[in-house]
């Protein structure tokens, strides 16, 4: 990138924090002016790790929800970092452990972006004792550590996962000296967040994701104390959040029996299908799918030697979900593991391995890929085995629509392809396993002995409710739990995934004004669910 460029980008970026600045400044100052004072108890808002400058989609959610409960009245404060962890996630450099995190730019934008509510902002503090315990560990010691009954190796975990972008970690320097220096930053949040509840005694507290360290250590200190925790991600639909007194990551997303779908939910859902299909979808600003092709005709040739064809969708292994999948099998690879020995049975089923675009995509690429696996354990030479690579656009949905069955570990490709009427063998827990959608057996025996049930069957044939609960579970999951905040945020056409603040004046956030943020304010005052029922 030429120097011309970066400075190009650097002022887009800035031009857009400072009208973000603005926007914050002309709401607040409206909120404030209509408004008598704050009763009640207050909702406590912590999220350092959606963001270091500018505002993510998820800041995003958070600022424009503690500006509407604000606007109604109810207290908020804000939990914010000021050079408060010896690491942060994101501000990690993978390949330099050592380096600093960019605190400067970071406590720059919360100070904007917080102007006008009460913050309470901690700053670093060393525990020498602390230390002394971390000094001898290895990697499966620090990852078992616990402090003051606190499991601080457990909490780091899924976040030393995410930024080394691998689920097997390697017990090396650069690794053991990133989980002490998560250890030891855990501890000052958790340690700093349980002073501030108890100095702000708030009826609810409100963090992204709620897996990454920070917000979970803080989610553990407010649990402990029997204070409601909500935490958000990003939701299924464009610039739409889902939140959850659950796990975030896992999207528990409640269907009742009673709730079932309407010609005009149907038709609703029909054309949200239509779309996804073709490839045409994005998550969280990114689209995966700069192009959907077709089976090419090696493919196509080798499909129509075989008796029949099973494809096999995968997941990227170090992503925050998977704490929730792994029921069945230790791990996604282990699972690949064990299907690889039954492929070698079965010589007259092509089995295609697809994997997930996310593996590849620009600044969030594995390290630990399903690629990698296939390659260093030789699979190649298996003659009815084809692996298809993350950067290949072959349409996922052609090779259902040509399977006898469709095998996943957790991907949401198993709803789509239930939806399209196919039989779905699931290997571990998924956002729609609630529910009766796919064949998911209560054991790893027990699917091992499925899978050979099916492979040996002439066809399989679909459960009668898996296809119905299928468009029941997702249309709950794109409807009614993933919340559209797309009156309130726009991108930036700076960075994809960060917004600017679209305008309006406040009273788009008084009751009855937003429909979403009427929903959103009754689940976190009232304990309702955070559901819009459409």
């Amino acid at each position: 990138m030429s120097i011309m460029t970066r400075i190009r980008r650097r002022l887009r970026r800035e031009t857009a924090l400072q009208f973000n600045r603005f926007r914050v400044w002309q709401l607040t100052r409206e909120i404030a002016d209509s408004q008598s004072a704050d009763s009640g108890q207050p909702v406590l808002f912590f999220n350092a790790s959606t963001r270091l400058s500018g505002i993510s989609q998820n800041a995003g959610f958070s600022l424009m929800i503690s500006l509407m409960l604000q606007k109604r009245g109810i207290p908020v404060h804000h939990f914010v970092c000021n050079r408060g962890m010896q690491l942060c996630v994101l501000g990690t450099d993978r390949e330099n452990p050592d380096q600093s995190p960019p605190c400067r730019e970071c406590t720059r934008t919360s100070r904007y972006i917080f102007a006008g509510s009460p913050t309470h902002p901690f700053s670093y503090q060393s525990d020498n004792k602390l230390n002394q315990q971390l000094n001898s560990l290895d990697l499966h010691g620090l990852l078992e550590f616990e402090y003051q009954n606190i499991p601080l190796g457990k909490l780091i975990l899924p976040s030393l996962r995410w930024i080394l972008r691998r689920h097997h970690l390697e017990n090396d320097d650069s690794t053991r000296k990133l989980a002490a220096a998560y250890i030891r930053s855990a501890w000052n949040v958790y340690r700093e967040f349980s002073l501030c509840l108890a100095a702000v005694n708030p009826c609810a507290v409100v963090v992204f994701n709620g897996m990454f360290f920070p917000e979970a250590a803080a989610r553990l200190a407010a649990r402990e104390k029997g204070i409601k925790v909500f935490s958000h991600e990003v939701g299924m639909r464009p610039f739409s959040v889902f939140m959850t007194d659950g796990e975030a990551t896992a999207y528990p997303v409640e269907v009742p029996d009673t709730f079932q779908l309407t010609g005009v939910q149907n038709e609703r859902l029909d054309n949200y299908l239509t779309r996804r299909f073709s490839g045409n979808f994005s998550t969280a600003g990114v689209q995966f799918w700069p192009e959907m092709k077709k089976i090419d005709g090696m493919l196509k040739e080798s499909a129509e030697r075989y008796g029949a064809l099973v494809p096999i969708f995968t997941n990227v292994i170090f992503d925050t979900s998977q704490v929730h999948a792994n029921t069945l099998f230790e791990h996604m690879f282990a699972w690949l593991d064990d299907v690889v020995e039954v492929i070698r049975r079965h010589p007259d089923t092509l089995f295609v391995i697809r994997a997930h675009p996310d593996e590849v995509r620009e600044g969030k690429a594995s390290r630990e890929s399903v690629a990698d696996w296939f390659k260093n354990n030789a699979h190649f030479r298996i003659k009815n085995l084809v692996f298809i690579p993350a950067d290949k656009f072959v349409s996922s949905y052609e090779l259902i629509d040509r399977a006898k069955f469709v095998m996943v570990y957790n991907s949401t490709v198993g709803l789509e392809a239930s939806i399209k009427g196919k039989p779905v063998l699931c290997a571990g827990k998924a956002r729609y396993t609630q529910v009766p959608t796919v064949y998911l057996p209560g054991s790893k025996k027990e699917y091992l002995d499925k899978l050979e049930e099916f492979l040996a069957a002439d066809t399989v044939k679909q459960q009668p409710d898996h296809k119905v609960n299928a468009r029941r579970v997702l249309y709950s999951q794109l409807f009614r739990a993933s919340l559209p905040l797309d009156d309130f945020l726009i991108e930036d056409e700076v960075w994809r995934g960060y917004v600017r603040i679209k305008p309006f004046t406040s009273d788009r956030f008084n009751p009855g004004e937003s429909p979403v943020m009427d929903v959103i304010a009754d689940a976190i005052i009232n304990g309702r669910q955070v559901i819009q029922d459409i």
